[in-house]
């Protein structure tokens, strides 16, 4: 068996493409969806995350923001400037780029950002919101994720069960919500959970998201399952890898992502959807 690729790149097109089109739809009435990105700190990896970020926003029609501080902003002087843009109608989505300086309270940030701005989803409104089945932002990893499942036919997963290795509030913990939310039957682990293979083995969807290279390989995953890889690493030779042992699990797998090309294209995208879904909420009912 060969596993058939979901190529996050090939889908990331068809939703900007959307995007655009329901963009430039908002323009003509008038409101141009506004994303202001705000850096603190020199961390190359952020510089590189924040600037695809910009170019995205503007190749589909999004007004987009890029604030930088130098690392020595002070926590007061980074939640004034929120609270600002919470109140600015021109902006619909903040982002606050992760990870902060160590005396920066990320918790404290991320309360401080308007829910109804909340484009990243990390909000604990946005995490109730998604508990209990109301409106609210769906982190975009996570949520990427969930479309890349949708693309390949497993919108409903009644009957599945889906294993996520990795219990990070970022994507582990919203992941399993998703999951939940789409009615499978879930199994939340981490890189240290004892005889990982039993749990990974019974699975119809595997979601490895915990930043260690191998830690899902052949003789862990069932036949015919899809695989999803959310890490982010580098091999022996310098080059960018994910979680899962891709040459080994594409033999077993049905489905799988991969890395580069797989679910980073699709978490920017799903910025633009959230940006421009909080533009949407505007619009007269």
């Amino acid at each position: 068996m060969t596993a058939q690729i979901i190529d996050g790149n090939a889908l990331s097109r068809q939703v900007r493409a959307d995007v655009a089109t329901r963009a430039a739809s908002l323009t003509a009435r008038g409101i141009t969806p506004g994303l202001a990105v705000i850096l603190v700190g020199e961390n190359p990896a952020s510089q590189v995350y924040v600037r695809n970020k910009v170019k995205a926003c503007a190749d589909a029609g999004l007004h987009s923001v890029l604030e930088r501080y130098d690392a020595d902003l002070s926590e007061a002087a980074l939640l004034d400037r929120i609270a600002a843009l919470n109140a600015d109608p021109a902006i619909h989505g903040i982002l606050v780029q992760l990870p902060l300086p160590r005396h920066i309270d990320d918790h404290k940030v991320i309360e401080a950002i308007s829910p109804a701005k909340d484009v990243d989803g990390f909000h604990i409104a946005s995490a109730g919101a998604l508990m209990v089945g109301e409106v609210g932002f769906k982190a975009c990893t996570p949520y990427g994720c969930m479309k890349m499942l949708e693309s390949i036919g497993m919108a409903n997963l009644r009957g599945k069960h889906a294993v996520v290795i990795g219990r990070s509030n970022i994507v582990g913990k919203p992941m399993a919500m998703m999951l939940l939310a789409a009615n499978a039957t879930v199994t939340v682990c981490h890189s240290g959970t004892a005889d990982l293979g039993v749990f990974t083995r019974q699975a119809d969807i595997v979601v490895a998201a915990v930043g260690k290279r191998n830690v899902l390989t052949a003789d862990m995953v069932k036949p015919g399952a899809v695989v999803i890889d959310v890490g982010m690493n580098r091999n022996d030779e310098g080059k960018l890898c994910g979680d899962v042992d891709y040459a080994g699990v594409s033999t077993v797998a049905g489905w799988i992502t991969p890395v580069p090309g797989g679910v980073g294209p699709m978490t920017i995208t799903m910025l633009l959807v959230n940006t421009l879904e909080a533009a949407e909420r505007l619009l007269p009912a």
